[in-house]
């Protein structure tokens, strides 16, 4: 799985509610909620992402309640990837559930600013910072994760080991 974006990098301690605020969550379709996406730090935050664009957390990211809308929120607003410090461990699980990729690097997120181009090879856990040739290196996906992610979540992952 190969990702090219730009980055839009938000802080520390951002919790679901913040990514998406309760009064949007009346709905699970992913591009309404992507339309409020991070609107909980700043209301129409997500009109400047374009599709493919990847999200660059620091630490903490996604803490607070457990919340299946707010990775459909990051999906619905056109980023596949949220690459971190650190991710609270419910918002971690549920984001590849819903199908969302998660990339853990610790301080190496200093290595990237808000705009930065990215290129991201998921299988080999390699991010190319394009604006300034810094290489990031993580562990790559379990092939386990890989798959729940390539069917886009692990509900349909489920419904096709079933069928």
């Amino acid at each position: 799985m190969n990702y090219k974006g730009k980055a839009h990098k938000v802080g520390e301690h951002i919790d679901t509610d913040a990514i998406i605020p309760a009064r949007f969550l009346v709905t699970t379709d992913s591009k309404k909620l992507g339309e409020n996406c991070m609107s909980g730090l700043e209301p129409d935050w997500a009109k400047r992402v374009n599709p493919g664009d990847i999200m660059v957390a620091g630490r903490n990211f996604g803490c607070g309640s457990s919340r299946e809308h707010a990775p459909i929120a990051i999906l619905g607003a056109g980023m596949p990837v949220v690459i971190g410090h650190s991710f609270a461990r419910i918002f971690y699980r549920n984001s590849f559930n819903m199908g969302l990729l998660l990339m853990e690097i610790g301080d190496d997120v200093d290595k990237i600013n808000d705009g930065d181009e990215l290129e991201i090879d998921a299988n080999t856990g390699l991010i190319r910072n394009l604006t300034n040739g810094e290489e990031i290196t993580c562990p790559p996906l379990p092939a386990s994760m890989s798959k729940i992610l390539a069917k886009g979540g692990l509900v349909e992952y489920v419904k096709e080991r079933i069928a």
